[in-house]
């Protein structure tokens, strides 16, 4: 069908689907950050019970490092914090591109109206089919 369609109809429709798969992309990378972000926080709730003096270790890389309880609390509050405000700015993308989105699509389809209602060819692109009426008339 995309054969049919208007250049600037085709246009839409490529721009529509660049758009969804942006969204796709952020809503992946937001699925990932709020998996992170539970795993963050079971990982705080599980030190409530461990002991202020226990001998804990935090992995840096492919190495098990010694920590202290409050040094490996802190470390995490920090990383809840940084995935917190990575979600919320996710979740803000999700919008902006539902927006475009629910814009082009209607853009989309007041060009697609436009093709049925007065022909689609040789378009000069005013906002709305006009009538009878020609260029000048109302003056």
């Amino acid at each position: 069908m995309q054969g049919q369609l208007p250049p600037e109809a085709r246009e839409k429709v490529e721009e529509l689907q660049e758009l969804q798969s942006k969204a796709q992309q952020v809503a992946v990378s937001k699925q990932q950050a709020e998996a992170q972000l539970n795993d963050a926080k079971t990982a705080v709730e599980a030190l409530e019970d461990v002991e202020a003096d226990a001998t804990m270790y935090r992995e840096v890389g492919e190495l098990l490092v010694e920590t202290d309880r409050d040094s490996a609390e802190e470390d995490l509050e920090d990383r809840i914090d940084s995935l917190e405000i990575r979600v919320q700015t996710l979740e803000k993308q999700e919008g902006r591109f539902q927006e475009q989105f629910e814009e082009l699509q209607s853009e989309l389809e007041e060009l697609l109206q436009g093709a049925n209602l007065g022909g689609g060819l040789g378009g000069g692109g005013g906002p709305a089919p006009g009538g009878p009426g020609g260029p000048g008339a109302g003056g």
